[in-house]
């Protein structure tokens, strides 16, 4: 008998094979899930499994109550952290978390990536946000969804749509979009931003934030109501 979440369990390993492709992980590393609103449900990579040696039945579907509904390998041991956010902020149609190694770095440092250039500049308006440092209390707790509420709140003043990336402190980043082709997409331009910065910050120490009037020139051309970046 077919999958009747056949089509949403290979646009997540579509996804999914993107992340080694893209050099944003090694071995098992990172996992994307995609959503299915209507429904209710995410497939998600399952826990442990090498990326070329998955294939689209090996995904995982999960309902937002964190229940595998269907599948028989064990979902990513970050399900939890997926769900928080597809429960909580509206818009998203997957999300992937990454230890690409320039990001990974930044957050390591409990860092924010300053907004140094139009690069980023062409993708958002400020600087990627990193979580607080979760406390000793919250990892004992329930670790993986306590990420999901680190984001959260750091996310709680932040519309996630216009800012579709973030670092949790201590650990690696995660990001998001319309759909889980997307969330990759913004978590290889996060790589690139962090790697860019990272090289800014090691010519001169006193690199300074672009100025107000090109970040938002660069945003409003690819994103505002009159952009013409690409074809129509």
């Amino acid at each position: 008998m077919g999958s009747k979440y056949r089509e949403l369990k290979e646009r997540a390993w579509e996804a999914n094979r993107e992340i080694p492709r893209r050099g944003l992980a090694i071995f098992t590393f990172g996992n994307v899930s995609a959503l299915d609103s209507a429904a209710g449900v995410f497939a998600i990579k399952p826990s442990g499994v090498a990326y070329d040696k998955l294939s689209w039945d090996d995904m995982v579907v999960v309902d937002l109550d964190g229940k595998t509904v269907e599948g028989t390998l064990r979902p990513s041991s970050d399900t939890k952290t997926h769900m928080v956010l597809y429960r909580n902020l509206r818009g998203l149609g997957g999300i992937a978390h990454t230890h690409s190694t320039y990001a990974t770095g930044w957050a390591q440092a409990r860092l924010p990536i300053p907004l140094y250039g139009t690069t980023h500049a062409d993708h958002l308006t400020e600087d990627i946000p990193c979580t607080a440092v979760m406390s000793d209390e919250a990892v004992e707790r329930d670790y993986e969804l306590e990420t999901g509420n680190q984001i959260l709140e750091c996310f709680r003043n932040r519309n996630p749509l216009h800012t579709p990336m973030v670092l949790v402190a201590g650990h690696a980043p995660f990001a998001w979009g319309e759909s889980a082709e997307k969330a990759v997409y913004n978590a290889g331009v996060l790589e690139e931003i962090a790697k860019m910065a990272f090289i800014t910050r090691g010519i001169t120490s006193e690199a300074v934030r672009l100025p107000d009037r090109l970040i938002r020139k660069h945003f409003e051309r690819k994103h505002g109501k009159s952009a013409y970046y690409g074809q129509k």
